[in-house]
């Protein structure tokens, strides 16, 4: 299927981007203001007449606040409804957004095709957007009830009703271990290989009530926590797309632009510490070696030794940005 080019006329007024500190209502379906808005934009340092490329445009919070610098922006999101609301908020910018449906993995495939050799920056928001988890048809929610989907591209095949109902009870284990770090993973696969030959698990609901009644209640966050984003991590492949995507967009970038990531997972902060690490490192030695030797990956000087993390009136305001961490690198050949 072709990617969507959004271009339309415009639409709204400009001005100084005005960011809400309030929390939302959780009812209204809409996008939130994006996390470490003001952090991420500086470090980034977009220059005016680059092109940045924001691989997860979602409401375009992060898109906007790069056009306003000055910066031409190529969006990609690989979820139609992000892109049709992004479509509507950036209109007043003309052609200077391009939206593309897409995963950031696909970035070198999308350059190509616009015919763009590098960009003068890049910027990663991943997890899943408010939106998304409020909507009960796209099936993330714990508290919604909705069909079991978490496809963040509705064309692909993979949905995790899938997965609970068809993966073997190890299967299970790993990824409740490995992407959701919950401790009960082997007592919650096991029930709920039980569970499945009753009857398949087809609903949000039904999955969250059942992993409760396994580990019980404690505290205000939902039992079925872990689990659900284990599966929407598996139902994505999150941590596969961000190791392609880390690559992908740092061979693009030209000599002093920057990439920046925002996670908000353990798991997504290691690979994008990591990346970072071994690419911004001169020499390599080992112990077997008998001098150092150049590292031929070395393009990166890492500009935030320590991840950036929200301060307390973002975390106030945002109670789903406690566990973002924003990590800065600048391509230096």
């Amino acid at each position: 299927m072709n990617a969507l080019l959004f271009e339309r006329p415009i639409r709204f007024a400009t001005g100084p981007l005005l960011i809400n500190e309030e929390a939302q209502d959780m009812e209204d379906f809409t996008y939130h203001r994006p996390v470490l808005a003001t952090e991420a934009i500086e470090l980034l340092a977009p220059r005016p007449g680059s092109l940045i490329l924001d691989g997860t445009c979602g409401g375009g919070g992060h898109t906007e606040a790069i056009l306003r610098t000055g910066a031409d922006v190529l969006a990609l999101d690989q979820d139609p409804d992000a892109l049709e609301f992004a479509g509507a908020r950036l209109a007043n910018f003309g052609r200077r957004v391009t939206l593309r449906r897409a995963n950031f993995r696909e970035a070198g495939r999308v350059l190509d095709e616009l015919g763009i050799a590098q960009i003068g920056g890049a910027i990663l928001d991943l997890g899943v957007s408010s939106r998304q988890l409020e909507n009960a048809d796209r099936g993330f929610s714990m508290m919604r009830n909705g069909p079991l989907d978490m496809r963040m591209d509705p064309r692909r095949d993979l949905t995790a009703a899938e997965v609970v109902n068809s993966y073997t009870e190890e299967e299970l284990i790993r990824i409740f271990r490995e992407f959701g770090e919950e401790p009960a993973a082997r007592r919650i696969a096991s029930q709920i290989v039980k569970l499945r030959k009753e009857a398949p698990f087809r609903e949000t609901l039904a999955l969250a009530k059942a992993v409760e009644k396994i580990v019980g209640r404690h505290g205000r966050r939902h039992p079925a926590t872990q689990v659900f984003q284990a599966l929407r991590m598996e139902v994505n492949d999150e941590l596969g797309a961000l190791a392609e995507g880390l690559a992908g967009l740092t061979n693009r970038l030209e000599p002093g632009s920057r990439l920046a990531v925002i996670t908000f997972h353990s798991l997504e902060d290691r690979i994008v510490k990591n990346f970072f690490r071994d690419r911004s490192r001169e020499w390599l030695d080992r112990p077997e070696w008998p001098a150092p030797r150049p590292n031929p990956e070395f393009v990166l000087q890492v500009i935030t030794p320590k991840p950036v993390e929200p301060d307390a009136v973002e975390q106030r305001a945002n109670p789903r940005s406690r566990s973002a961490k924003l990590r800065v690198a600048e391509r230096i050949r």
